[in-house]
């Protein structure tokens, strides 16, 4: 028999079914995503909080005409299978499969992709204005969280809804977490309300004329009543200060109430804040006891909620964690800062070794790292440690704060390279973008020790400092008891290649950074089969570069070779080139990274494959740029130079 779930094609198939469906249909939905979840991984919390919210939305308003913004948009699974996209969601973040965010190109329903917190408001605003200057009627919906409210764009916004249009749907998904548990101010504000006695019963009394009446005048006149009640009981909502028109709080689970409200808010003319309570989690027992971890899974057993592990070593953030938390234990002045990233970082175990040296910050990148300059003008040594693609935002706070003023914040980027996730998470920019920065030395590891080394000289480091690390399990290398200081800019050969004359012409050096040093390693392996000698380099500092490593072995090969998790445009690669062309190395240069375009979603395997990031494809590529030099060397090329490969 089938399921009401199976005749759902678009949004028109919703709007024709009755609550009593509706609410048959939320429970198929929740079903349907702890099942495809535990074999796929993907956020199961935000999606299981916000099935009524999201059924409430399209059988009230009409996708696509009608815009749906979603903050951060990892809650958009539900959106997904209501818009005819079940197959996709079945292999959710697998390659060929559904994003795992709102894809401007996967649907017509998806207006604007996202993955990052605190953008919805401000585009839905862009999108309502531009809707006024055509004089066209869509609505447009923002639907945001209450962890967006910690980001300082969403009050930007905020200040000039109702300087921009007069018509603004905002729907507040208050479930009192990001990723971690929400902190602060605002938090705090929003648990005021919703916690105060006799503002619910106020609340009660505006609902039951909501239900009563016809929506029109009278709730004009009864909002004004309650805003003036409220004005005396709790604070002044911040919403109304701004102009905005704000009810709430609204059960996010009772899809009746929901459908009237959304309702009341299409027929409104004027800015409208509808605040809604969800359980992160909701339906699925282990995801309530432990929200955090099911923020964002992987593939776990349905019946116990244990994720399913492999033998694999520790993950890199796990083991950032714990290094950090040991050194900390012996230098007093460390102090971790994250931007609701504590489990996500590692670095849940500090904040309960040291909780009086850990800040959890919300979602305020930008004030992460102002934070982080303030705290190491007194003294302090602070590690700044957020996902490599959300650091962007922090982007002006690095270079005019914290690297114009050479203060000693270490930078740890998690997440540096691809990750499953797709375009909005990929961390291959951070080279390019931290490399043009003054006073600021940059680094990755390619080990466990090595990552301890690194972290044990940028303690010791007067000035700023970043490292990039993966996402997944490192290679699984014991950790020395007493880390050592390295020396700053200097590479590791690990391999040494053969310079005898028999191998004249046939001689590469395939720097290796990070976790791409096995790669090297192994196109290393497949060269000298074919009696291509090759010496391999673990570069381990991006900046300053070692470039007299660079400089005797570009004297002594025919071919160097980068390998990078990065995009190659601006990427290590570039640096290296650049520093070739100052020590006159008229030698070509093979490059393996990322191309120039956004990365899709997929298994990291799957990804490298597809865009030649595999040792077959950078043997080849060196055997043909030994081939073309050979040919250029007999035919004495005056110019003697050597583009990219």
């Amino acid at each position: 028999m089938g399921t009401i779930l199976d005749t759902i094609r678009g949004p028109a198939d919703v709007k024709r079914l009755s609550i009593e469906e509706l609410e048959t249909l939320a429970q198929e939905i929740r079903e349907e995503l702890i099942t495809v979840l535990s074999e796929t991984g993907g956020h199961l919390g935000p999606n299981l909080g916000i099935i009524e919210v999201t059924l409430a939305m399209h059988y009230v308003f009409d996708s696509p005409k009608d815009r749906f913004l979603m903050d951060v948009s990892h809650q958009s699974y539900v959106h997904k299978l209501l818009t005819g996209r079940r197959a996709l969601v079945k292999r959710m973040r697998k390659f060929g499969g559904a994003c795992g965010f709102l894809y401007r190109f996967e649907s017509e329903h998806d207006h604007h992709g996202a993955g990052h917190a605190g953008t919805a408001l401000s585009v839905a605003l862009g999108m309502a204005t531009a809707r006024d200057m055509r004089g066209s009627k869509e609505n447009i919906i923002a639907l945001f969280g209450d962890a967006a409210l910690t980001c300082g764009v969403s009050f930007e916004a905020l200040n000039n809804i109702t300087h921009c249009t007069k018509k603004f749907i905002g729907i507040l998904n208050d479930n009192k977490w990001s990723i971690s548990k929400n902190v602060g101010a605002i938090s705090n504000y929003l648990n005021k309300i919703i916690t105060h006695p006799y503002y619910n019963s106020l609340h009660k009394k505006t609902t039951d004329v909501l239900q009563k009446l016809h929506l029109g005048d009278v709730i004009k006149l009864e909002k004004k009543a309650e805003a003036a009640v409220k004005g005396l009981i709790v604070p002044s909502s911040l919403f109304e200060e701004m102009g905005l028109h704000y009810f709430g709080p609204i059960d996010g689970h009772n899809i009746k109430d929901l459908i009237r409200m959304f309702q009341f808010a299409k027929d409104a003319e004027w800015p409208v804040i509808l605040h809604v309570l969800t359980t992160k989690g909701k339906g699925y027992e282990p995801a309530l006891a432990r929200p955090e971890p099911f923020h964002g899974c992987g593939p776990y057993d349905i019946k116990t909620g244990e994720f399913k592990t492999s033998n694999a070593p520790d993950a890199w953030n796990k083991v950032f964690g714990n290094l950090i938390t040991k050194l900390a234990e012996t230098n007093q002045k460390l102090v971790a800062i994250t931007g609701a990233m504590s489990s996500g970082t590692g670095l849940s175990g500090f904040a309960k070794a040291h909780p009086k040296r850990f800040y959890d910050v919300g979602i305020a990148e930008e004030h992460a790292a102002l934070f982080a300059a303030g705290i190491s003008t007194m003294g302090f040594k602070p590690v700044l440690a957020i996902y490599s693609t959300f650091l962007q935002r922090a982007y002006d706070m690095i270079i005019h704060d914290i690297c114009l003023n050479n203060l000693p914040v270490m930078i740890c980027m998690d997440r540096s390279g691809c990750v499953d996730d797709g375009p909005t998470h990929h961390g291959v920019f951070d080279i390019a973008y931290m490399n043009p920065v003054p006073n600021l030395i940059q680094m990755q590891p390619k080990d466990e020790d090595e990552f301890q080394d690194m972290l044990f000289t940028m303690s010791l480091h007067n000035g700023p400092s970043a490292i990039r690390y993966p996402r997944g399990p490192a290679p699984g290398v014991k950790i020395k008891e007493t880390p050592k200081q390295l020396e700053i800019g200097k590479a590791e050969v690990i391999k040494h290649g053969e310079y005898s004359d028999k191998f004249k012409g046939k001689r590469v050096a395939i720097w290796g950074l990070g976790n791409m040093l096995p790669m090297a390693l192994e196109t290393a392996k497949l060269l000298e089969k074919d009696g291509i000698s090759a010496a391999v380099i673990n570069p381990r500092f991006i900046r300053p570069l070692d470039t007299g490593t660079l400089e005797f072995l570009g004297r002594n090969v025919d071919c160097i070779a980068t390998l990078e998790d990065h995009v190659l445009r601006g990427g290590f690669n570039s640096i290296v080139l650049d520093e070739m062309h100052k020590l006159n190395l008229q030698i070509p240069l093979v490059t393996t990274g990322w191309p120039d375009e956004y990365i899709e979603w997929g298994s990291i395997p799957e990804l490298r494959n597809k865009h030649h990031l595999t040792a077959e494809a950078t043997a080849r590529k060196i055997r043909e740029a030994l081939k073309v030099k050979k040919a250029v060397d007999q035919d004495r090329n005056p110019l003697g130079e050597f583009a990219t490969v």
